[in-house]
């Protein structure tokens, strides 16, 4: 449309106003521009060709349309109420206490049923001897049985045991040494190896014997490697002789911290020397072992 008035300003308000639609919406071309003339004469008035703009219309029609989604969605997630959360919580808190007190009950329930026995059954539990047999107890022999007859079976094992070892022990000799106990002799390049570092690999091969021996068979052992026990005994015998000799004189007495292998030979030997006193191992404070001996504690009372 084409709009006439005295100046450009004047024009576009006008046109603004016929549109109904502000001057920024509005796509203008001026055709001719104002002028004043000298006296009234040789005046022009301003002419403009306008129409609304399309794709302003467009744009703000799409913002509208996104800021009102926008708001309905923010308004569909919006968060509940700080007091809706908690009495919801609190709601679900107590259904699950309620469910596990449920639960419990019932499992006391069910527990109570299997372990309360029928009349029946109790009645039979009285009248019956339960006796539970073990594979353990089926393979291993409770009572001692004669060492001759076991000898070469232990030699055979024990054989077996070193053959997929790393020492190198050439001499296994197995034997008799009294009623209840077996003397195992080991010998080799690698005795002192198999001794080790104050005993210690001698201990374990001697509890790992003894714990297969005495189970099966009801024996005790002997160990000796390089005659590593028979100085390890005339090295306590030694030490043991002061000692006794108090003992003789004062009544009692006791040894130091001994450990693993020579409190057993200190003990059997002070049993030996004193059957008519107390002879015993006492814990230390710091969890070593020493022996006791005296008149106040006897093996009777």
């Amino acid at each position: 449309m084409r709009v006439e008035a005295d100046t450009l300003e004047e024009a576009y308000s006008k046109a603004a106003k016929e549109l109904s639609c502000s001057v920024t919406e509005l796509d203008l071309q001026v055709l001719q521009y104002p002028k004043g003339g000298f006296l009234g004469f040789g005046r022009k008035s301003a002419i403009v060709e306008v129409k609304r703009k399309t794709n302003f219309n467009t744009q703000k029609y799409e913002k509208n349309f996104h800021n009102k989604n926008r708001n309905e969605r923010f308004k569909s997630h919006k968060k509940p109420d700080r007091f809706e959360n908690k009495e919801r919580e609190k709601n679900v808190n107590t259904q699950e206490i309620k469910q596990e007190e449920t639960e419990k009950q019932k499992s006391i329930k069910n527990v109570k049923r299997e372990i309360t026995p029928s009349p029946k059954e109790q009645n039979i539990k009285k009248n019956t001897t339960v006796t539970i047999s073990t594979p353990f107890d089926e393979k291993f022999h409770k009572e001692k049985v004669d060492p001759n007859s076991v000898v070469y079976e232990i030699k055979d094992k024990i054989k077996l045991l070193f053959s997929n070892l790393c020492f190198e022990i050439n001499s296994i000799n197995v034997s008799v040494y009294d009623e209840e106990t077996l003397l195992i002799e080991l010998d080799g390049s690698d005795a002192a190896l198999l001794i080790g570092k104050e005993g210690c690999r001698y201990k374990a091969l001697s509890y790992l014997l003894y714990s297969w021996i005495n189970i099966k068979y009801g024996l005790g052992i002997r160990l000796e490697i390089a005659e590593f026990l028979k100085n390890q005994e005339d090295m306590i015998g030694r030490y043991l002789e002061p000692i006794m000799e108090r003992i003789r004189t004062q009544g009692r007495g006791q040894t130091k911290i001994l450990d693993g292998v020579l409190i057993k030979i200190a003990l059997e030997r002070l049993r030996g020397e004193f059957p008519e006193k107390y002879v015993g191992i006492k814990n230390g404070r710091d969890g070593g072992r020493f022996i006791v001996v005296n008149d106040f504690n006897r093996k009777n009372t």
